[in-house]
């Protein structure tokens, strides 16, 4: 069997795999970054950066529910400052071991947009001034405050056009070939009117905007010690994004309906809940270009790249599928076949675990024997404990 090809392009750059990293976690420093590097991870995607450095939030900041469900962080960006992300040193260090020369993309989250112009002006002359510079692409955060009392950027459309307006305006972008490929990453939308107000923003501004990464994590959750009977996360009183398999759900409907919303030229990347091979077969299914990986990379380290690119490529040849291309944004309509189809997968799933299932159309017979047995084995145990209460009088 030929081994199936995971190579995809993001915004023009070709990609390796479309598995990588999601900025934040573990992206701090070129030594984190390098392990991404040497990884199966299709690129590295740096911390988000402010101005200048900054520390954070108080610790603890970050909460991981034991049984993995669901991750809370409340970090405030820690970084090391743009300066450190676009400098030619931190790159060399970073990229130094890659042996596929994979691109190093660049975050930005300023604090306000005159934060955003004054770092994309920056990356701009750092790269006019190094012909050989290996900035690949700049990631513009629209998932955070820009304005002390307003909403998230991506929340406030007004303020999300008047951000994007301005962006565009930038000499970077106003020649026949922006200088660099930009991205935004959005935050969560939950009602489609608001994914149609997004989208009609970011199509306005296609001459220059590559992707969208859909999504940042979900806003205001929040995780209560019950022995303590506090907050688990301690800055900005215990409120915190939601991460982690919990989110995909929402993640994945944010993906379908930003590639069905928005232009062809624009790409979708697709992230939150990313845990599998499986899960990043889903988001690419719904049309995502690429995927990133931030929870699970968090937890689990650079080694869930190789685990999840290896995942993905064997669901791709148990399918038939020689390309990422085969079945990007190709999910089906629901149907009466389908269902049964996959109601047969998972019968014969469970059989092969050696799990007792009741068959499609049948008379019932195996679920009511494993009813029964239950049935007698708590008769059994409410004897023997009536038995022994007896004895201890």
């Amino acid at each position: 069997m030929t081994k199936a090809d995971l190579s995809t392009t993001l915004a023009g750059i070709p990609l390796t795999s479309p598995i990588y990293n999601a900025s934040g976690p573990r992206t701090g420093s070129s030594a984190a970054m390098a392990k991404i590097a040497s990884s199966a991870s299709g690129a590295v995607l740096a911390k988000s950066a402010t101005v200048v450095s900054q520390k954070g939030n108080d610790m603890p900041r970050t909460w991981h529910q034991d049984e993995g469900a669901a991750s809370l962080n409340s970090e405030g960006l820690p970084n090391a400052g743009i300066d450190y992300y676009v400098a030619s040193k931190t790159i060399e260090e970073t990229m130094a071991d890659n042996p596929s020369n994979k691109p190093y993309m660049v975050s930005i989250s300023g604090k306000t947009l005159a934060n955003n112009i004054e770092m994309l002006k920056k990356i701009s002359s750092v790269i006019g001034e190094n012909q050989n510079n290996k900035i690949a692409a700049v990631e513009l955060n629209l998932a955070c405050p820009n304005i002390v009392g307003k909403p998230t950027i991506g929340y406030d459309f007004e303020q999300m056009e008047d951000v994007m307006a301005q962006v565009s305006s930038l000499p970077c972008f106003s020649g026949p070939k922006p200088l660099f490929p930009l991205g935004v990453k959005l935050p969560p939308y939950f009602d489609r009117p608001h994914f149609q107000m997004a989208a009609n923003i970011l199509n306005k501004h296609k001459n220059i905007l590559r992707y969208a990464a859909s999504i940042n994590t979900i806003g205001n959750a929040l995780a209560v010690d019950p022995v303590a009977e506090m907050p688990a996360v301690r800055a900005n009183g215990g409120y915190a994004g939601l991460s982690g398999p919990a989110v995909k759900y929402t993640a994945l409907a944010n993906v379908r309906q930003m590639r069905e919303l928005l232009h062809e030229d624009i790409d979708v990347v697709g992230a939150g809940g990313v845990q599998s091979g499986m899960d990043a077969f889903e988001m690419i299914l719904c049309g995502a270009r690429a995927v990133q990986v931030g929870t699970c990379h968090w937890t689990e380290g650079p080694k869930c790249f190789d685990r999840i690119t290896d995942e993905l490529r064997a669901i791709m040849e148990e399918r038939g599928y020689a390309s990422v291309d085969d079945f990007r944004g190709k999910l089906k309509e629901w149907s009466k076949e389908g269902a049964n189809k996959s109601r047969a997968a998972r019968v014969a799933e469970k059989a092969k675990k050696g799990g007792v299932v009741k068959s499609s159309g049948g008379d019932g017979a195996s679920t009511n024997q494993s009813v029964l047995i239950a049935i007698l084995f708590a008769i059994i145990a409410v004897l023997l404990a009536d038995k022994f209460q007896i004895v201890s009088l």
